[in-house]
């Protein structure tokens, strides 16, 4: 099916008080059926941890919104990086996340399959994710709202669609100016 999300294996750490010592976690695989099936999900992908906008905006916007999103049926939020989990880990610490769950996709391996892995060299990021939202139902994608230009090697770090203002409003069924800009519909 071409509107199911990928299927990989993502490299997670989870707190374990089983665990001795001061960092109390554990390795822990998670599918993208496990995280997807007979659920609703909204996932944004940005490309880093610790990057300005995906800090200051892109993130603590999703974090602020989350009530109103539970309100339109949104089982879980995702922020998904081409980071490992433990600069994710970190990156949650400091923001304050606490609704939105950080998965890393540290070999890049689900950014790839969604068509999103771009070259970041230029600013040396090597491949990442380019900047997207989307909303996934019972594993079937229904809307991605895709930044203009992907491209390799893109000259800026464009924020105009995969905010959570816009996904909010498509959820809501309201029109927003940024609805406009680009977007694919799966299911119809």
């Amino acid at each position: 099916m071409a509107n199911q999300v990928p299927e990989v294996t993502f490299k997670t750490r989870v707190r374990d008080e089983s665990v001795e010592g001061p960092n109390p976690y554990r390795w822990q695989d998670r599918t993208s059926s496990e995280i997807f099936s007979g659920r609703t999900v909204v996932l944004f992908s940005l490309p880093g941890a610790f990057t300005p906008t995906c800090s200051s905006n892109h993130l603590p916007r999703f974090e602020s919104l989350y009530e109103d999103f539970k309100k339109e049926g949104v089982d879980e939020i995702i922020c998904l990086s081409v980071n490992d989990a433990f600069v994710m880990f970190q990156w949650g610490k400091q923001i304050g996340a606490k609704n939105v769950t950080l998965l890393p996709d540290g070999n890049g391996e689900f950014t790839e399959k969604m068509g999103m892995l771009v070259d970041k060299s230029n600013i040396g990021f090597g491949k990442r994710s380019w900047r997207y939202s989307m909303l996934v139902k019972n594993g079937v994608v229904e809307k991605i709202f895709e930044e203009p230009g992907k491209a390799d090697n893109h000259a800026e770090d464009p924020f105009e669609v995969s905010d959570a203002d816009t996904m909010l409003a498509h959820l809501r069924g309201e029109s927003s100016s940024s609805v406009a800009a680009p977007s694919r519909d799966f299911v119809g």
